[in-house]
C-alpha cells in the first residue's frame, strides 16, 4: 500500500524546479503511506575523488560539527558538511571506506543512510509533507530524485525502517510490495559482505543489487537477476548517479504509472501524483508491463 514517485528532468534548465515538483508528488501519496516518508535526491556532486555521505542521528543537538573535525584530523583530511533537520551531508578526501569505518568505530548511534558522489538521502517518520518540509525539499535543486511514502505491514514504523533504502554507491531503491524470501536472501548476502541495518524486506532488495552490480554486472543485468531470485510482489524505482531505472515483478500487481515528456520523465503508484507536473496533460502516459526494465540516464535517454 506505499507509494512510489520519482523524477528525471532531461531539461537541465529546470534543475532548480525538482525539489518543488518532488514535494507536490510525495505529499499526493499520503494516503498511501502516512507512517513514515523519505527521498534521494541526486544533487550537488562531490568535488573529483572526494565522497558525500548522508548521515543520520536522532538527536536534533547532535555534534555535527565535533564528528566532521574528528574524522577531519583522524584521517588527515578535509571535511565539508551541511546539516539538515536530523540528517548531515558530509563531504571528505577521504577514501569512502576509511571515513566509513571511522565513523562505525567512533559514532555508532549515527546511521549512514548514503555513499557516493551526488546522493542525498532524507527520510523520518510522519506524514510526507511533514517530512518534506522538515527537510526543505521544495528548496533543494537536483537532476533526479525519487522519493517514497510508506505503510509499513511486515516491519517497525522507523526512521530507520523508511525508505529509500542505499546499500552501494550512489545507489538506493524504493519499493512498493512484499518479499517472501527476504529473509533467507539477507542471510546469503551478509555472507558474502553485504552489510543490512534493519530487518525491512526493501533493503535486501538493495542490498541484492549491490551485491551483483559488485559482481562486474550491468544495472540492467542486475535487475534481469532480481526477476529470478526476489521472490514476491514489487514495484521498484531505483536511483543511481546518472538516472533512474523502474520494475515491476512478472505478475505486477503493484501499481505503477510511467509518464514522459520533453523535459521530464516521471513515475508514481498513482498517476494523480504525476497529474501534479506541469504539462502532464501533454505527456505520453503508460503503464509499465511486467517484468520489464525502464531505465533513463545522463548518456541516453531511453525506455
Amino acid at each position: 500500500m506505499c507509494g512510489i514517485v520519482g523524477l528525471y528532468l532531461k531539461d537541465d534548465a529546470l534543475r532548480p524546479e525538482l525539489g518543488r515538483r518532488l514535494t507536490a508528488m510525495l505529499i499526493e501519496m499520503t494516503d498511501r503511506g502516512p507512517d513514515s516518508a523519505g527521498f534521494a535526491v541526486y544533487r550537488n556532486g562531490a568535488p573529483e575523488g572526494w565522497t558525500k555521505l548522508t548521515l543520520y542521528h536522532s538527536a536534533s543537538t547532535y555534534d555535527w560539527a565535533g564528528l566532521q573535525d574528528g574524522l577531519a584530523g583522524a584521517l588527515d583530511t578535509t571535511c565539508q558538511g551541511v546539516r539538515r533537520a536530523s540528517h548531515f551531508v558530509l563531504m571528505t578526501a577521504a577514501p569512502a571506506d576509511a571515513a566509513r569505518q571511522w565513523i562505525g568505530d567512533h559514532h555508532v548511534d549515527v546511521r549512514i543512510m548514503s555513499v557516493g558522489e551526488s546522493i542525498e538521502i532524507y527520510k523520518e517518520k510522519g506524514l510526507p509533507m511533514v517530512v518534506a518540509a522538515r527537510f526543505e525539499l521544495e528548496t533543494l535543486s537536483g537532476s533526479h530524485a525519487i522519493g517514497h511514502t510508506r505503510m509499513a505491514t511486515e516491519s517497525a514504523v522507523t526512521t530507520e525502517h523508511s525508505h529509500p533504502f542505499s546499500t552501494g554507491r550512489d545507489l538506493c531503491l524504493v519499493h512498493n510490495g512484499s518479499l517472501s524470501n527476504h529473509n533467507r536472501l539477507r542471510a546469503w548476502l551478509r555472507r558474502r559482505g553485504i552489510e543490512f541495518q534493519t530487518d525491512n524486506d526493501s533493503e535486501v532488495a538493495a542490498g541484492y543489487l549491490t551485491y551483483c552490480l559488485g559482481q562486474g554486472a550491468s544495472l540492467k543485468e542486475a535487475l534481469e537477476a532480481a526477476l529470478k531470485d526476489l521472490d514476491g510482489f514489487f514495484t521498484f524505482a531505483i536511483g543511481t548517479r546518472d538516472g533512474f531505472a523502474v520494475l515491476r515483478d512478472p505478475i505486477a500487481c503493484k501499481h505503477a504509472v510511467l509518464a514522459e515528456t520533453d523535459q521530464w520523465v516521471a513515475m508514481a503508484t498513482e498517476y494523480r501524483a504525476i497529474a501534479k507536473l506541469p504539462g502532464s496533460e501533454e505527456a505520453r502516459i503508460w503503464e509499465p508491463a511486467p517484468g520489464r526494465i525502464y531505465s533513463w540516464e545522463r548518456s541516453a535517454e531511453r525506455h
